[in-house]
């Protein structure tokens, strides 16, 4: 990796849009600025004087907005500044309004933006931004609607198993074999002469289906994703055992079933697992490619991902990875009954199962349908 592709934690420290844009003088110093943005995000942007830092996809997410924010005030100052000032930053936030995004983005934006002053308060200067205008977020609160179809769910999980695949080795002749080496040089950003046939492997490998699978069956949060542990895992009974101090949002263990099938999966993974030195030292279940753990970002893309590869129309749609999670509610009350959605997504109350006690769309359309 050259020096301008620097990365902190598995964070590029400068994108390559503003890579481009600096000349080597320029590039320089921006580099050291975002050098020291990103580690008192990751270290101390949260609480300074607790130390307490931000959640690696948080740090990972708002430093990317920081910089694309550099990006529009260059172009608004004419050339490269590192003098971001609030009156930019509202400025940014008209923009913004007029654009095609959710307000929840939106927000994140200006939540960026605001640990960006904080950073630039910690290191000495009088900035303060009170923002005009407030773009609304649902962050934490999803609306029940938003989940996925029966078909949605079985299309996703058929997809995923075709999501990044490629053909075996032995299956190709030298000239497209030498093709795909290039491809997986470029994923895996290694060398091209250096991608053997474990990469093959590891290209066709378990993470993603077993990840998916598991979710679709769970219903697991994003922090239940980034926290789930092989500890979990009984696979000789079908089912994940989530202890106390890992549940997110309660204080119960909990049981939660699973079907045959992603009891395979998840052997298969489990397996492949323990070849890769990253996991070595660690009981994590998925880590990215960068040995973290996954948050709700890098999770919402792969869906996103995901329903592009199985022709999902997503569009007036708010998709995340709740919709999984709704999915399960919703169609676990319907076909078992509340007690068993509250089990299967361990809710400590019935009454926050009971928001997924509705009628999946397909039942209404058929309804629909014998009026005709």
């Amino acid at each position: 990796m050259s020096q301008e592709r620097k990365q902190i934690d598995g964070i590029v420290v400068v994108p390559e849009n503003s890579e481009e844009v600096l000349n080597q003088r320029q590039l320089t110093d921006y580099r050291e600025f975002r050098e020291q943005l990103i580690k008192w995000i990751l270290n101390l942007g949260k609480d300074p004087e607790k130390a307490n830092g931000y959640a690696w996809d948080t740090a990972r997410q708002r430093s990317y907005k920081i910089d694309k924010f550099y990006r529009w005030v260059w172009e608004q100052e004419g050339g490269y500044t590192l003098k971001a000032t609030p009156r930019h930053a509202e400025e940014y936030s008209k923009e913004l309004a007029y654009e095609d995004h959710s307000s929840t983005h939106k927000a994140s934006i200006q939540k960026a933006l605001k640990t960006l002053f904080k950073f630039k308060r910690y290191q000495g200067k009088d900035v303060e931004w009170e923002r005009s205008i407030k773009f609304s977020s649902n962050s934490g609160t999803h609306n029940a609607r938003d989940f996925l179809t029966r078909d949605e769910r079985r299309k996703i999980k058929e997809a995923v198993l075709e999501y990044g695949s490629i053909p075996h080795y032995d299956s190709l002749n030298p000239e497209q074999r030498d093709r795909w080496k290039q491809h997986l040089a470029q994923r895996f950003e290694k060398p091209k002469a250096e991608v053997s046939k474990d990469d093959w492997k590891r290209a066709n490998g378990w993470k993603y289906p077993s990840m998916v699978w598991v979710s679709m069956d769970a219903g697991l949060r994003p922090k239940e994703v980034g926290r789930a542990s092989v500890d979990w895992l009984d696979l000789e009974n079908g089912m994940l055992r989530i202890a106390k101090e890992d549940s997110t949002k309660n204080t119960d263990n909990w049981n939660v079933g699973l079907s045959d099938r992603t009891a395979n999966i998840l052997r298969k993974w489990v397996a492949e697992r323990e070849q890769y030195d990253k996991y070595t030292d660690t009981d994590q279940l998925w880590l990215t490619k960068y040995g973290n753990p996954y948050g709700t970002e890098a999770l919402n893309r792969l869906l996103r991902k995901l329903c592009e590869e199985a022709s999902i129309p997503v569009s007036n749609r708010d998709v995340t990875w709740y919709s999984i999670r709704h999915s399960v509610g919703t169609y676990m009350a319907r076909d078992s009954g509340l007690a068993a959605a509250q089990a299967q997504l361990r809710h400590k109350s019935e009454r926050t199962t009971m928001r997924y006690d509705q009628a999946p769309v397909e039942d209404r359309k058929k309804t629909l349908n014998n009026w005709d």
